[in-house]
């Protein structure tokens, strides 16, 4: 089964899951290096592997195309098949070199499999695919156990430190910045609840240990960025919070529906505070950069890279934007935008949330090996473990950890790497070493200032559709009519009101002054006495303001209490 996936390091998860299983899996990527593609391409070629991954990207590379004709492939897998479609939320025009394998295996089955297309995004999709007698296996949106919430609240971090007092179980605080994660998680922190951390700005060996403290539950509350989630299924997840909500039905559905995956009663809460249609309006005038600041980005990226003119075609480059950025003194949510755009008109493709770990392959033979630790014998100790312990390492790059070789030898990491860099300078080993840095493939050769373009149909085409999306996103957190019905309306599916979310709960009971009076009995602040009714603050604010005029209840200083 050849499986084809837009990012690195859902392909690494997967085929890890994959090998957990006993399933024989592997990925084709683009750190690794032209030799261990091809001998990786030969045991594909000769049974080894059940799943073969890779990018749309390698659909280009006429090795792969050419070992592809000699494949015995049963079935084709499109993951994240919307991305095939100008119509999608996440369109990479590398999608388009699929087709290329229908030319050459026409009558293999093919599979394309998205979790967030609208009926427009369905219909792109078959058409770009070329699918013929196409069966369509659609699940339901619906989330019986699920209640969408969206609470209106002039102080955020209030509402959800609040929340997570009463709340003990496992949930996840969304936010769309790191900024906002390191605010969540300080507050949390500092009302002694215990809360994980997850970007994409923290090391992989940091973000594998949250993760674990997260999934065991020795930490219940993960704050994190949509860098968390791919990949992670646990199933009782009873909240998913969003500090900030995303700009896209899409990518909301996704990150609420992490919660209640057990058939549990969950919740789902948006905290907005009124300012959303402005600050949507803002990212999508900042996802779409002038041309020529576009431009400006594409120069100084070729330029730090050393990337000459006519060079550069499917080139992969480890790429630290923030180093660029202080270098050039350009802005760096520019230049990010300008690199989406320019992935979208097909100059480069930008893989982020990318772990590679160290590689290490060794360039001479056993005997050679040998007689080198007799003439170094301080370098034996290491030869021995990565010789022993890596058969294949005389002929691939693998993968190794510089904490576990420590470990074993008895040395700090330091210490590891600066006998790895020494067998480097002998010509004893290749290394190629550790890096999060997202990767940046050229998918076209660098061009001249004055054969630069962006087709400006695509571009304002792009940038309509962003604001549409937009526009459906602030639609749901301000409409009135079930939030659940919208969902499953946006993807072009019919509902009946749900009967959980605020909107379906607020229309059918009655909350009654005397509910709330007696509520009070104990001292409660506006943030839970909204929680607890579902209530926005606006309306807990003016029902609770009547009461302490009629004495029914009053104010302590802290919160409210029945008199």
């Amino acid at each position: 089964t050849l499986v084809i996936s837009p990012l690195i390091a859902l392909m690494q998860d997967q085929v890890q899951n994959l090998q957990k299983i006993g399933i024989r899996a592997i990925a084709i990527t683009s750190a690794m290096s032209q030799r261990e593609i091809d001998i990786s391409l030969d045991n594909v070629k000769f049974g080894g592997y059940d799943f073969l991954y890779t990018s749309p990207e390698r659909l280009k590379n006429s090795m792969f195309l050419t070992r592809f004709k000699q494949m015995q492939v049963g079935l084709i897998v499109i993951d994240e098949a919307h991305c095939i479609s100008e119509w999608g939320h996440d369109f990479r025009p590398s999608y388009f070199a699929i087709h290329e394998l229908r030319k050459i295996k026409p009558n293999v089955p093919m599979m394309a499999l998205t979790a967030t297309a609208t009926l427009k995004v369905q219909e792109d999709i078959i058409e770009k695919l070329t699918l013929k007698n196409v069966r369509k296996h659609e699940a339901s949106f619906t989330r019986k156990n699920l209640s969408y919430n969206v609470q209106n609240t002039t102080n955020k971090l209030e509402y959800i430190l609040s929340f997570c007092k009463q709340n003990k179980d496992v949930g996840i605080v969304y936010c769309q910045t790191r900024r906002s994660v390191k605010e969540v998680a300080k507050k949390l922190l500092a009302n002694q609840l215990s809360c994980g951390i997850y970007h994409g700005g923290i090391s992989s060996e940091e973000r594998s240990l949250m993760l674990n403290h997260w999934l065991t539950e020795k930490t219940k509350i993960m704050v994190a960025t949509n860098a968390f989630g791919m990949g992670i299924d646990k199933p009782n997840v009873r909240f998913v919070l969003h500090y900030e909500v995303p700009p896209t039905l899409e990518a909301y559905f996704q990150e609420a529906g992490r919660a209640g995956r057990d058939g549990v009663s969950s919740k789902a809460i948006a905290l907005i505070n009124g300012l959303e249609k402005n600050e949507f309006l803002a990212q999508v005038a900042a996802k779409f950069p002038e041309k020529d600041r576009v431009l400006h980005s594409y120069v100084a990226i070729c330029n730090y890279l050393k990337i000459a003119i006519g060079s550069g075609l499917n080139e992969s480059y480890p790429i630290d934007l923030k180093e660029i950025c202080h270098t050039y003194q350009l802005d760096f949510s520019e230049v990010y935008n300008s690199i989406k755009l320019l992935e979208t008109a097909g100059y480069f493709s930008f893989s982020e949330g990318f772990h590679s770990p160290t590689k290490v392959l060794v360039t001479i033979d056993h005997l050679q090996v040998y007689n080198f630790q007799i003439q170094h014998p301080k370098f034996q100790e290491l030869l021995s473990v990565l010789t022993r312990t890596n058969s294949s390492i005389f002929e691939n790059f693998q993968d190794i950890r510089e904490e576990e070789l420590g470990k074993r030898l008895k040395k700090n990491i330091q210490e590891v790497k600066t006998q790895l860099e020494s067998l480097v300078r002998y010509g004893v080993v290749e290394v190629k070493w550790r890096t999060d840095l997202p990767m940046l493939t050229f998918l076209r050769e660098r061009c001249t200032d004055r054969d630069f373009s962006l087709h400006y149909n695509i571009y304002k085409e792009r940038k309509v559709q962003t604001e549409e999306r937009s526009n459906a996103m602030i639609n749901f957190l301000h409409n009135h009519e079930c939030r659940s019905k919208m969902v499953l309306n946006y993807f072009g599916q019919e509902s009946d009101a749900c009967g959980i979310c605020d909107i379906c709960s607020s229309t059918h009971e009655v909350f009654s002054r005397e509910k709330i009076v007696a509520f009070l009995e104990n001292e409660k602040s506006i943030f839970e006495i909204s929680d607890y009714f579902q209530l926005d603050e606006t309306t807990v604010n003016s029902i609770v303001r009547e009461l302490v005029k009629e004495e029914m209840i009053r104010y302590t200083g802290c919160g409210y209490k029945s008199l």
